[in-house]
């Protein structure tokens, strides 16, 4: 059994980075500008270089390293997945392809067109939107939603789904996978690794996969949600 409306949603990732590894690397206003930043979670003796491993999550202070956007196709009335991995040291060229994406999807499906991702709409979703004006890379028009009220946005979040309402509720999607009981495609790094992976190890296709994994689980968590069977590994194809 599908859910119809799957086939007009994108499904996607991202992994970002700190712009640099240390917090002395980065120029001095900078290092100023993140002070302010993190000021309130400064605590005892706290500093904000202490804090600079976290640069990552903020779109002023880091950079998309990887993307990967799924697609749910009916093929012999089963569903399969298409995953695309996008990953390169050049952000602008991921994030020129990712637009590239959202663009041509948008334009096949229309105003059905949907995004979804977990915690979509705080992270991904405006994270992708301010470093592609940072890097002055044309917004697709899915990113565009000055002055649109949450329920006219063209988003979907499935841990906005999970919460039933429940706004102060958090769950990582790794969790879920595991109360839904939905195999876990991936968890040989977490997010927490993936600026050590890319700066130290220089292993980008390693965070292409996990990526991608997380799109995989992405999927599967919606269909849980919408009470569907998930897809199974052997209908899941990763494409470079």
């Amino acid at each position: 059994m599908q859910v119809d409306h799957i086939k007009h949603i994108l499904f996607l990732d991202i992994e970002t980075v700190p712009l640099v590894y240390e917090y002395n690397e980065a120029p001095e206003k900078i290092r100023k500008l993140f002070e302010k930043k993190v000021r309130y979670r400064l605590k005892d003796d706290t500093t904000a270089e202490d804090l600079y491993e976290q640069a990552g999550i903020w779109a002023e202070f880091g950079k998309v390293v990887a993307v990967a956007i799924g697609v749910v196709t009916v093929k012999n009335g089963k569903n399969k997945l298409v995953i695309k991995k996008i990953g390169y040291d050049d952000e602008k060229k991921v994030l020129t392809e990712t637009a590239e994406i959202l663009r041509r999807f948008s334009e096949k499906h229309g105003e059905k067109t949907r995004l979804c991702a977990h915690n979509g709409k705080e992270f991904d979703f405006p994270y992708l939107a301010r470093r592609m004006l940072i890097n002055r890379i044309p917004l697709p028009e899915i990113l565009k939603v000055h002055g649109k009220k949450p329920w006219e946005t063209p988003y979907c979040d499935t841990m906005e789904l999970w919460q039933f309402g429940d706004r102060k509720h958090y769950t990582s999607l790794e969790l879920l996978t595991e109360i839904l009981d939905i195999p876990s495609p991936k968890y040989d790094l977490n997010g927490s690794d993936v600026a050590r992976v890319y700066y130290e190890e220089k292993d980008l296709e390693r965070i292409k996969q996990y990526c991608a994994s997380d799109v995989a689980a992405l999927v599967n968590v919606y269909l849980r949600l919408h009470e569907q069977d998930i897809i199974p590994e052997n209908d899941i194809e990763i494409q470079d």
